[in-house]
């Protein structure tokens, strides 16, 4: 007799059914899991057997065979345990196995018994939703499963409280979705004294989502104006909240099970490694970008990361994706992120400043610089400097919300479809950002004067777009186009 167990693998955030076929016969008494399992999945057995251990219940001494199928597919994560076990009663007459074939099963087990969270139950319950089943999780995990839809969750907290429920002896309640607790206020831009520039791009960035560059001496405020910046932003839509939230659950970094609220705000040492910010490692696990996604990536001394680092960001901040290949994996993972970096101009960060600066400037300021390359640079749609000084009080956040909104009745219907004016191209660019006739004339003088890339010159035209929303501008005008080109250095230091 084979009893089957439908659970899943995740390639990224994408879900892979997986058949978990559980054989007993006669012969060597040998339990055996087979079907490309890393060293998580191929310790099962043993979990498995101190559980049925714990509730009463004995290996059959006979040949065991677990294969996962499909087999050239490698399994990974401690999810499979309870597809597993569950396969394994099946076998044994203890669950009724026609029952459990309407349910997607993920769970890892403890020597107890216990049913433990896992990581990825999110997509897995989309995915059991889009197939017309059930799923079958962890207790820590079922408000997770529930933001999936109409499916039925049973979420036990134990095997032998899975074991009740099909027998009828008791019976578990369906979860409730949840959350995450209301963030604490965010700090506010009135606290920020001075730096009326530095404050005037923090908000057409919030705006309009666009890429932003500070660049200023040490205690500035660089990196408490960037602090700020959630507190700018608008919440996340529905749609978006469960795009964040799969990602995060792959990851392992839904606390609680509870659905994100605000955008992620991620700001990496700049000791990490490109794997860390970008993606991958032995699992192909999401990087910061990708756990940034819809929220903002803040890279602070930027000049420090690796240039390889740096370089590997290029792709995901153009394309909206980080796409992770390896010899045993090839994933994707949305990275749309609004990039804020921040930097001092030169090693010792008093470039400007003839009582502090060293003696090797303007040569110490160029080769410091340059470790941020021509194509990364150009990917920042704004670049500002922020001088040690300043003494008046602003609060944008109601500004950003507006022209956010503006945004979305503009952009609604669209397809593909646009979250922000940072997302703007082809056509959608020339129908909503082309300006007024000197606004088209301004932009071009200066692109021939500043050499600008077409890369470049429609940056500058999302920026003047976004600038115009927050006028409540209907029209693309000079005066926009003239302030988006303030925020765009001609280029990095040499």
């Amino acid at each position: 007799m084979v009893a089957r167990i439908a659970t899943v693998a995740f390639q990224g955030i994408d879900v892979l059914e997986i058949d978990v076929q559980v054989q007993m016969s006669s012969g060597t008494v040998v339990f055996n899991v087979v079907g490309l399992p890393d060293k998580a999945v191929g310790e099962s057995r043993e979990r498995v057997r101190a559980a049925l251990a714990a509730l009463g219940l004995a290996v059959p001494a006979k040949r065991i065979t677990v294969n996962l199928a499909p087999a050239d597919v490698l399994k990974e994560g401690s999810h499979f345990d309870l597809p597993i076990a569950a396969g394994l009663l099946a076998a044994m007459g203890v669950l009724p196995e026609d029952a459990l074939q309407r349910y997607l099963t993920l769970g890892e087990l403890a020597l107890d018994g216990q049913i433990t969270a896992v990581a990825g139950v999110l997509p897995a319950a989309f995915a059991a939703a889009k197939a017309e089943r059930g799923i079958i999780c962890p207790a820590a995990c079922g408000g997770e499963a529930m933001w999936a839809g109409e499916l039925e969750v049973l979420a036990p907290t134990s095997l032998i409280a899975l074991i009740n429920h099909f027998k009828g002896t008791q019976v578990l309640s369906a979860p409730t979705p949840e959350l995450a607790a209301e963030p604490a206020a965010a700090p506010d831009l009135a606290d920020i004294k001075g730096q009326e520039s530095a404050k005037r791009a923090l908000e057409v960035a919030a705006a309009g989502g666009h890429n932003l560059l500070m660049i200023g001496p040490p205690g500035s405020g660089k990196s408490m104006l960037a602090a700020r910046l959630p507190g700018l932003l608008p919440p996340l839509e529905p749609a978006e909240a469960l795009e964040v939230s799969m990602i995060h659950s792959v990851a392992g970094l839904l606390a609680g099970g509870r659905l994100i609220r605000r955008r992620p705000f991620r700001d990496p040492h700049h000791s990490a490694s490109t794997p860390a910010l970008v993606g991958g490692g032995v699992r192909a696990r999401p990087g910061e970008i990708s756990l940034a996604h819809r929220g903002v990536l803040f890279l602070d001394e930027l000049p420090e990361f690796a240039r390889g680092t740096l370089e590997s960001l290029r792709q995901p901040i153009e394309s909206g994706r980080a796409v992770v290949a390896r010899a045993n994996a090839h994933v994707a993972y949305p990275a749309r992120v609004q990039l804020v970096a921040a930097m001092n101009p030169c090693r010792c960060g008093h470039l400007d400043d003839a009582s502090l600066g060293c003696g090797r400037a303007p040569k110490c300021a160029q080769e410091y610089q340059s470790k941020i390359s021509g194509p990364l640079f150009d990917r920042i749609d704004l670049h500002v400097e922020v001088p040690a000084v300043g003494a008046a009080d602003l609060n944008v956040a109601a500004r950003v919300r507006a022209a956010r909104t503006r945004q979305q009745a503009r952009y609604r219907g669209r397809a593909p479809a646009i979250a922000c004016n940072a997302e703007l191209d082809g056509q959608a660019l020339t129908d909503h950002a082309t300006p007024e006739a000197d606004g088209i004339t301004l932009l071009t003088q200066a692109a021939e004067r500043l050499k600008l890339s077409a890369r470049g010159y429609h940056r500058v035209l999302r920026v003047a777009r976004t600038l115009a929303d927050l006028d409540a501008a209907n029209t693309v005008r000079r005066v926009h186009v003239a302030e988006a080109l303030s925020y765009r250095r001609i280029a990095p230091a040499r």
